[in-house]
């Protein structure tokens, strides 16, 4: 019996991190920009990774292949959240700026001196450098 439920469990956690993990990959094909597909890729992907993982654990029972998983797990958990963070520090740094508004509604320099009201500013109408 208790067998049974172990597996279903199992099954149950490989499908939803497997599916996660098609969801983070639609997220990179759908997101505008680098910064949200960054957000899609490491949020979904580190839990669909960890939901496999898991499921994977229960399927090996108490065994060495269970400390080799949690060995796998504590690596991603801890590499995959700093190579984002890096890489969006490194993005930031090259000048690449986060989509924050259509590009039809974007202020060029000259524009930016004009008085706007401040229901059609994005920003609430505050003066960025």
């Amino acid at each position: 019996m208790t067998a049974g439920l172990l597996n279903l469990a199992s099954w149950i956690l490989i499908v939803a991190g497997s599916i996660l993990c098609v969801i983070g990959a639609l997220g990179l094909l759908r997101m505008p920009d680098l910064f949200t597909r960054m957000h899609a890729a490491s949020l979904v992907d580190t839990l669909g990774a960890a939901s496999l993982l898991l499921g994977m654990i229960l399927q090996a029972g108490f065994t060495l292949v269970t400390a080799k998983l949690i060995a796998i797990g504590l690596l991603l958990f801890f590499t995959g959240p700093t190579a984002t963070h890096a890489l969006a520090r490194a993005a930031r740094a090259r000048g690449v700026e986060p989509l924050l508004i259509d590009k039809s509604e974007r202020f060029s320099a000259d524009d930016s001196a004009t008085d706007q009201s401040s229901s059609e500013r994005v920003d609430g109408g505050q003066r960025h450098p």
